[in-house]
């Protein structure tokens, strides 16, 4: 978010917590991007600030209770209020537990032990979701429009729109079979708490293959996971750093240096197979 749109959302999201008689005299900005993510005290509640309508947040409330339920390794509700999306002044509002991040953070081990856990409480759980092709679908379409992407070169379009159609052809024609993930479980979205590893964020939940889940996770997350495909797992590796350099050309894209780091993204393209695992790609991104 722009600096005047966080001070709103900001403003929204401790309104919200005084209504709901939660104290919020501060807010700690955790995470900017496309959404806010904030600690506000002295309540001591993890505020998640997304400016697009409530449709995608009450989605993230009904999974993670679900998951909750089967218990899975995911972030809770915050347990003082009801669980559900606060709108106001077009922000939607949830309201989560905060957990005091603890050190070491989690090990390779530990994390592909928790997303081990959180895809066997997905199999558990029949809600219904898109599929991982429709990230695709919208990454293609911020691609071909160059009203939406006016700043892409029509080279670099060309590249983009054949690695995405390319890698999704190739993913598809493996059948490999596929079942609810969490759809971007990178180390942003998942804490490092004393009840262990828990994972957030779950808007962008989708079905498809498990390396497409362990696509976004660091490399040696994939040497602990049983089964994997690694055939499968590069290739979804491509994908994922296609449909992330599309959307950081976006024209609406938030995401910090995000143009900067779309030519990075870009470069690894040309580059071709085979595919970098996102870690070492995000921490050499430039600041």
């Amino acid at each position: 978010m722009e600096t005047t749109e966080v001070k709103r959302a900001i403003a929204v999201a401790t309104s919200v917590a005084a209504s709901l008689d939660l104290p919020a005299d501060d807010a700690i900005v955790l995470h900017n991007s496309n959404k806010l993510s904030l600690r506000l005290t002295p309540c001591d509640v993890l505020a998640r600030v997304n400016p697009d309508g409530q449709e995608g947040a009450q989605f993230e409330i009904e999974i993670a209770q679900r998951l909750a339920e089967v218990g899975s390794p995911v972030g809770a509700l915050e347990p003082r209020v009801d669980p559900r999306v606060y709108t106001r002044d077009g922000f939607a509002v949830t309201l989560w537990t905060y957990y005091e991040p603890v050190t070491p953070p989690s090990s390779p081990a530990e994390y592909a032990k928790a997303l081990e856990q959180l895809h066997a409480g997905m199999r558990k759980v029949d809600i219904p979701s898109p599929r991982f092709t429709d990230r695709i679908t919208s990454a293609e379409e911020t691609v071909a429009d160059p009203a939406r992407s006016p700043e892409l070169a029509d080279a670099d379009r060309v590249l983009l729109s054949g690695r995405l159609a390319s890698l999704r052809r190739a993913i598809e024609d493996r059948g490999a079979e596929e079942q609810l993930l969490h759809g971007e479980p990178h180390p942003g979205n998942l804490l490092s708490t004393e009840q262990g590893p828990l994972f957030i964020d779950f808007e962008t939940c989708c079905r498809g293959p498990v390396e497409f889940d362990l696509a976004h996770a660091p490399e040696a997350v994939a040497e602990h996971y049983p089964g994997v495909d690694h055939e499968l797992l590069d290739e979804c590796r491509g994908l994922v750093v296609a449909m992330i350099a599309a959307w950081r050309w976006d024209r609406d894209d938030q995401f910090p240096n995000g143009r900067r780091f779309g030519e990075s993204l870009l470069r690894l393209l040309r580059e071709g197979a085979p595919w970098p695992a996102l870690d070492p790609v995000t921490e050499a991104k430039a600041p």
